[in-house]
């Protein structure tokens, strides 16, 4: 028995002993806000009460509807939480009693909001050009980061000003146009949790009709049972309804007008003029309406209604040009650009340039974009009644294309421009740089640039060898940018030029050379000619260098003498090394070398001025020049003229119109004549000569005039002969009986008068009247005038002094620098013999 009860004591005093446990699963909790959920309290140990607390430290109480205590025995008690809001987020306590003794455990518990889309409608209506905002609302906890993403790609707001997101997660589209329309994916994410979701939503862009007539002016012919088309086009979304209105009454099918099914044509059967007027074509959705006028005309050319002008970038796949014209009967269509023409069917042998045509509509397709394609293409519609045309632009976007020489020379102190011609639309900005460093910089003072609309110039006075080397032009655009390395070189002098060749004459010498083989980088712009007798020093002259320049004439040489020559060439830079010195003889003293002549037509077309170029005097000065002409249809020449060693040119004034001359210039020295310089010049016809239809014309004028006038007297003087009839006892039969006994009439004597005159007035001479004489024109002047000079007459200068002649072939000498010969036409009229005399 002892055994026994110590045993159920010691049992006794362990339990009380103990001490009691609590344990809450789960140890943690996370509620999505509206779900539920509960946790379990365990106790070890004997306990009498099982309590909760709230996060508050309230007792939670049986008797609340959102949060539940129930002990299911003795070791246990459950908290439910129902429908969880954000406020039952917490840390929640279960405490376990016996006696005096105490346990208690926690959980903590945290409301979440799950990602919920409260707004998110679809479709979404809005009208073209309207800022839109498309709702998308979400709600979470912690709230969620918002992405929008349209065609399977995110929207990049950053890539695009016309989106925005919002604070509230909507997508804001400014102007939103028909190509924006389509599904956009509102798309939430929690970072933390992981979690995701999203909504479709359709965006629909209604877009405010637009409408076209196809012809302002339709052309109808009225009473033959014609029918006129009336017609426009209509765009927008939804589709537009079309309707047509005339003086303000809505035209329905019947009798008279039949509408399609869409609406936009109208016919007008068997046009009368009462129909003509104008019409209306209104077009009707839910973004508003737009309306036309169109009128009803007769009879009009045809006309282009439709052509655009139009925009394109370079290397785009292709572009469509196209051209709607309407007319009675329909327009044939065609395009021109750049005088070329273009018709149905293929245009180059590569394809790119295409033409199609249907109805009133021709389309120009240009492929594979080329900046050249730019500018203004015509279009041209052409039936019986006439013919329309119209220009459109095509303007096309293209990167820059940098032009310019790549390498420029010039030398220390000597300024030099780098030219950088960007070609490109929209236009370039250039910016020049060297060594990554923009110029012109701070430290550069030596560098400065000048632009203009396509040509940016760098200056660069080099003061040292580091100016020398690459600048780098870089020319962007919109549709991208270009860069060019430009090298400045340090130019050098030129090498020495080639003597090839030197053709010695008696004083001049003629020296053929080639160019230098190094230029030095600029162009040469002199050449110096030196030349010396042996052993002496030498004699110099520069000579300005011209384009293709292969020969420089010396002169001032000596005949039958050795000369030493050498030549330099000059550029900017200075002057280059002298070729070796090569030797030539001049030729002895000798006749001179032909002129050669050029000659310019002065006044109204029949005096010509003969120049002539001096060449080789032969080693001895000239003493004259002689000058003679000729018309090439005759065998006799004019007189020779002798011209002073100073002259440079002879005039010859006079000549017969619509004529050739043969004119010849022999230069004179000491040592005889040089061969002559031969020259032939046709002058210009008569500016006054009347055609011969025209004088026909005016004698038979005349002759009607005169015809006039006999009658006239005629008239009169029968009117004569009857008053003497009645005065004088004579009439008529009497007057006409004198007149045939052979009695003078009253017009002998005018008569006579007038034949003297016509006498006097054939006889007047027709020869040319020559200004100055020479032995060969012997011909004697009219009216009494002076002799001609014949072969013993000496002849007289423009001075009024005898100038003797040397016998030789009958020159005339001339002191002054030019000679003047002025021949009169033969048609020029003459003085009479009475003039003469006074």
């Amino acid at each position: 028995m002892l055994q026994i009860r110590d045993l159920v004591w010691g049992l006794l005093f362990a339990g009380c002993a103990a001490a009691i446990q609590v344990q809450i699963t789960p140890t943690q909790g996370e509620i999505s806000v509206g779900e539920s959920k509960f946790f379990l309290c365990e106790v070890v140990g004997d306990a009498k009460d099982i309590d909760w607390f709230a996060p508050s430290g309230e007792k939670i109480l049986p008797n609340r509807p959102d949060i539940i205590v129930s002990r299911t025995d003795e070791a246990t008690a459950t908290l439910t939480i129902y429908h969880a809001n954000v406020d039952s987020a917490g840390i929640y306590k279960c405490v376990a009693r016996s006696g005096d003794k105490e346990a208690q455990a926690t959980v903590q518990v945290k409301i979440f909001q799950k990602i919920t889309f409260d707004s998110a409608p679809s479709p979404q209506e809005f009208n073209e050009g309207d800022d839109a905002d498309i709702v998308c609302d979400v709600v979470s906890s912690p709230p969620p980061a918002i992405i929008w993403k349209h065609k399977g790609s995110r929207i990049q707001v950053a890539k695009d000003v016309r989106y925005k997101i919002m604070d509230n997660g909507h997508l804001l589209i400014r102007g939103i146009k028909k190509i924006d329309e389509g599904m956009y994916n509102c798309e939430a994410r929690i970072m933390a949790r992981g979690e995701i979701d999203f909504r479709m939503i359709k965006v629909i862009v209604n877009v405010l009709p637009t409408i076209r007539a196809r012809l302002s002016e339709v052309n109808a012919t009225a009473d033959i049972a014609s029918s006129a088309l009336l017609a426009c086009d209509a765009d927008g979304f939804p589709e537009p309804s079309v309707t047509w209105t005339h003086n303000n009454v809505v035209l329905e099918t019947g009798d008279k007008y039949t509408l399609s099914d869409d609406g936009s044509e109208l016919l007008i059967k068997s046009v009368k003029k009462v129909d003509e007027g104008d019409y209306t074509c209104i077009a009707k959705n839910k973004a508003g309406e737009k309306s036309e006028e169109v009128s009803l005309n007769v009879f009009v050319r045809p006309r282009i209604t439709y052509l655009n002008n139009q925009t394109a970038s370079e290397f785009d796949e292709q572009v469509t040009l196209t051209c709607e014209a309407s007319g009675d009967p329909t327009p044939a269509i065609s395009w021109s650009f750049q005088n070329r023409v273009f018709t149905e069917g293929e245009q180059s042998l590569d394809r790119n340039i295409v033409v199609r045509s249907h109805a009133r509509v021709s389309s120009l397709t240009l492929k594979n974009i080329l900046f050249t394609y730019a500018g203004e293409y015509l279009c041209t519609a052409t039936n019986s009644i006439g013919r329309d045309n119209k220009h459109m632009y095509l303007e096309v976007r293209y990167a820059p294309k940098i032009l310019g020489t790549v390498t420029v020379y010039t030398w220390e102190g000597n300024a030099a421009n780098i030219s950088c011609e960007a070609e490109a639309h929209p236009g370039a900005s250039v910016v020049w740089s060297r060594d990554g460093l923009q110029l012109p910089s701070a430290n550069t003072t030596n560098v400065k640039v000048y632009n203009t609309p396509t040509i940016s110039y760098l200056e660069i006075t080099p003061d040292s060898q580091y100016n020398f080397g690459t600048y780098n032009c870089t020319a962007t655009n919109a549709m991208g940018s270009e860069s060019k390395e430009f090298v400045l070189i340090q130019a050098d002098v030129p090498s020495s030029p080639e003597i090839e060749l030197v053709e010695p004459f008696s004083s001049t010498a003629v020296v053929s050379f080639e160019e230098p083989d190094s230029m030095g980088g600029v162009p040469i712009i002199k050449y110096r000619v030196e030349w010396r007798l042996p052993g002496q020093d030498w004699t110099g002259k520069e000579y300005h260098a011209d384009d293709e320049m292969t020969t420089i004439t010396i002169v001032g040489l000596k005949p039958e003498t050795t000369y030493e020559i050498k030549m330099s060439a000059i550029n900017g830079k200075g002057e280059g090394e002298s070729s070796p010195a090569t030797t030539f003889t001049t030729q002895p003293v000798r006749e001179p070398t032909a002129p050669k002549l050029v000659v310019k037509v002065q006044g109204r077309g029949n005096t010509l001025k003969v120049n002539w170029i001096k060449q080789d005097d032969g080693g001895s000065p000239i003493k004259h020049y002689l000058v003679r002409y000729k018309a090439k249809h005759v065998s006799d020449w004019k007189p020779e003229i002798r011209v002073p060693h100073n002259s440079e040119y002879v005039t010859l004034s006079g000549l017969d119109w619509n004529t050739e001359y043969e004119i010849h210039v022999v230069a004179e020295n000491q040592q005889g004549k040089s061969e002559p310089g031969v020259i032939s010049y046709r002058t210009a016809s008569d500016p006054t000569t009347i055609p011969d239809d025209a004088g026909a014309r005016s004698a038979m004028g005349t002759g009607a005039i005169v015809g006039i006038l006999i009658v006239v007297f005629f008239l009169l003087l029968v009117g004569v002969d009857v008053t003497c009839y009645f005065l004088n006892k004579c009439g008529l039969l009497m007057c006409i009986a004198v007149n045939f006994c052979g009695k003078a009439g009253p017009g002998a004597k005018s008569k006579d008068m007038e034949e003297g005159q016509a006498a006097f007035t054939k006889d007047e001479s027709k020869e040319p009247i020559v200004e100055v004489r020479t032995e060969e024109e012997q011909t004697p002047n009219q009216g009494g005038g002076p002799t001609e000079p014949n072969e013993t007459t000496p002849l007289t200068g423009p001075d009024g002094k005898t100038v003797k002649a040397d016998g030789t072939e009958g020159e005339t000498e001339v002191k002054n620098a030019t000679a003047e010969v002025k021949t009169v036409p033969n048609e020029a009229p003459q003085a009479n013999g009475n003039e003469s005399k006074a």
